[in-house]
C-alpha cells in the first residue's frame, strides 16, 4: 500500500527544527560590529579565523608576484601604516603588499594581512583614492564579516540537516525536493544580501576610518565613480565587485555619510598632508 504522510504535521515539525537550530545558534555568540553597532553572530573562534586568515595570506603571496615599482610600494606601506593607527585592532600583526598583477582587487585577511593588487590603482589616481580602497577592505577584518558568513553557513547547514531530520518519514524523492527548496531559498533570500550589507557596512567603517587616518573623506564617492568608469563596456564585473552593492549607489550612500566623516577629517588633517599622486 502507498505510505500516508500528515504533510501539515511534516512541514510544522521542518519549520520547528530549523527555527530551533538557527536560534541555538545565535544565542552561541552575540557581538556588535564596531562603529555601525550592528548586533552580530559569529561563533567561529578569532584563534580559528586568523589562523584560517594566515594560511590563506601565505598562499596567496606564495602564488603573487611582488610590485617593482619602489614609490607605489611605498605609498601602500605608508597608507596602511596610517590607517592601521586608527583602527584600534587588537592581535592584529599588520602586513601590506602590493602584488603585480592587473586585476582591480583587494583583500585584508583577519589579522590585518592586506594585499592590494596594481591593476586597482589607477582608479585610486591617489592615496586618498588608495585609502578608501584599504579602508575599505580592513573594515571588512575589523567586523569579522569573514567569520560572520562562516558562522552563517555552519547555521545553515545545522538548519538544513535538522529540516531532513524532520523530513525523514516522508520519500527520498520529496526530502530531496524539499533540500534542494531550502538551499535554494537560503542563497538568495539570506546570503547574497548579507554580502551586500557587508559590503555597504565596510564602506561606512571605511570611511571613518581613512578621515580619521587624515584622508580627506570626499575621495570615497569620487573613487567609486571611477572604479565604475574603469570596469563600464566589460562582459562582467570584477571578482573584486562580485555581489557587491552597484557603484553608483555606493557613491551616493558615500556622499550622503560625509557630514560626519568631514568633522573626523578635520581634526586628523592638520597631522599628515594630502598624500601623493600614484598615476
Amino acid at each position: 500500500m502507498p505510505e500516508k504522510y500528515d504533510t501539515h504535521l511534516t512541514t510544522r515539525r521542518a519549520m520547528l527544527a530549523s527555527m530551533g537550530c538557527l536560534g541555538l545558534s545565535m544565542c552561541c555568540s552575540c557581538r556588535s560590529t564596531p562603529m555601525t553597532g550592528r548586533p552580530q553572530l559569529v561563533f567561529i573562534p578569532k584563534s580559528m579565523e586568523m589562523s584560517l586568515g594566515e594560511q590563506s595570506y601565505a598562499d596567496v603571496i606564495s602564488k603573487s608576484k611582488p610590485s617593482a615599482n619602489p614609490s607605489w610600494v611605498q605609498a601602500v606601506e605608508r597608507t596602511g601604516q596610517r590607517i592601521a593607527a586608527v583602527a584600534n585592532a587588537q592581535g592584529f600583526q599588520w602586513e601590506f603588499r602590493l602584488l603585480a598583477d592587473p586585476t582591480q582587487n583587494a583583500f585584508c585577511l583577519p589579522g590585518g594581512k592586506v594585499a592590494i593588487y596594481e591593476g586597482i590603482l589607477p582608479s585610486c589616481e591617489n592615496e586618498a583614492g588608495l585609502a578608501v580602497v584599504m579602508s575599505h577592505e580592513i573594515a571588512h577584518a575589523l567586523a569579522r564579516h569573514g567569520a560572520e558568513r562562516m558562522s552563517q553557513q555552519a547555521g545553515v547547514q545545522g538548519a538544513g540537516a535538522m529540516l531532513g531530520w524532520a523530513m525523514s518519514e516522508t520519500t527520498p524523492m520529496t526530502r530531496d525536493l524539499a533540500m534542494r527548496a531550502f538551499g535554494t531559498g537560503t542563497q538568495y533570500g539570506i546570503l547574497l544580501p548579507y554580502s551586500r550589507h557587508h559590503e555597504s557596512e565596510a564602506d561606512s567603517i571605511g570611511i571613518q576610518l581613512m578621515a580619521k587616518a587624515g584622508y580627506d573623506p570626499s575621495e570615497a564617492p569620487l573613487f567609486w565613480g571611477r572604479f565604475g568608469n574603469a570596469k563600464s563596456g566589460s562582459e562582467s564585473p570584477p571578482e573584486w565587485a562580485s555581489t557587491h552593492p552597484s557603484d553608483d549607489r555606493r557613491a551616493a550612500e558615500l556622499s550622503a555619510k560625509l557630514p560626519q566623516a568631514l568633522q573626523l577629517y578635520q581634526s586628523a588633517a592638520s597631522r599628515y598632508g594630502r598624500g601623493e599622486r600614484l598615476v
